[in-house]
């Protein structure tokens, strides 16, 4: 059995700050110094949660995403002054190519910021939050985000009925392109269907009526507090030091990364929340290891 990762044992609220924090924070500050802390936390923080086999076998198909976003960049952007060669007649430039490099990097790490979201934030947990607010909302979020995942478990047994029926024999492509298409049409079937019997089921029980009252086991401690006071003082510290570094730019010509003390608290306070949750699971780890050690 899979012991749950740390983050995942507080209150709904610190992750969901957490991860959501994260994610903004990267998409907002194209710069490569943040973004790559940015990917280094999310990578950590989603081998802790899926392991570093599965983790391994994800950044098989992202890093080569990651290439391929970098070099379409320069393909299609044509500024900066450092010219490396000529393709059909247009200039590569090397700062297109450190642009490329820094957004395919942040689309990675947006990527797996929202899969430890998406394994961490539950539908239970993110209607807990929100369901009282604003129910209707809540519901309709909280089963897309859950549908992600049934999608694939879905379509893999769809898959594997057709495939032992026969469906697949054909080395045709327009049999495949007809089997695949079959596929697709049982599994928005099925997600249509489900979605009914999920909302009738959830006015069966009265859900959004007022006054309803519901059962959680989740509760905000104290160390739920201080989670969301030191998230809280990385991102304003973070955000401090961002906005009194200088600015950084791609073109022209790039800019030199800040070592200005500003820029130094922007880069530390952004690393500590990057990484404090996969931190946090390696301690964990350590302490249960030695604990077992004394057995």
């Amino acid at each position: 059995m899979k012991r749950r990762m740390h983050i995942e044992t507080y209150h709904p609220s610190v992750p969901l700050v957490y991860f959501l924090g994260m994610a903004v924070i990267t998409v907002a500050n194209p710069h490569p110094v943040l973004t790559a802390v940015s990917l280094l936390g999310a990578v950590l923080s989603t081998g802790m949660l899926i392991g570093m086999r599965k983790l391994l076998a994800s950044l098989g198909y992202s890093l080569p995403l990651l290439l391929m976003i970098a070099a379409v960049n320069p393909m299609f952007v044509h500024r900066g002054e450092t010219i490396l060669f000529f393709l059909n007649d247009n200039p590569v430039t090397l700062e297109a190519v450190y642009y490329g490099l820094t957004a395919a990097a942040m689309l990675i790490a947006v990527f797996y910021w929202f899969k430890c979201y998406s394994i961490v934030m539950t539908s239970d947990k993110f209607i807990y939050l929100f369901g009282r607010a604003a129910p209707r909302l809540s519901l309709v979020l909280s089963m897309t985000l859950a549908f992600v995942s049934k999608f694939k478990r879905q379509y893999k047994r769809i898959n594997a009925v057709q495939k032992s029926m026969g469906m697949y024999a054909s080395n045709s492509f327009s049999d495949r392109v007809i089997s695949r298409m079959r596929t697709l049409s049982a599994l928005v079937g099925w997600a249509l269907e489900s979605s009914v019997e999920i909302a009738d089921s959830m006015n069966a029980r009265g859900y959004g009526l007022k006054g309803r009252t519901s059962f959680a086991l989740y509760r905000f401690t104290a160390r739920d507090g201080f989670a969301l006071i030191f998230l809280a003082a990385a991102f304003v510290a973070f955000t401090v030091g961002s906005s009194l570094a200088p600015a950084f730019s791609f073109y022209p010509a790039m800019s030199p990364v800040s070592t200005s003390a500003a820029a130094v608290v922007g880069y530390t306070s952004l690393f500590l929340a990057a990484v404090c949750a996969a931190a946090a699971e390696i301690r964990e780890n350590i302490r249960w290891k030695l604990l077992i050690s004394r057995v």
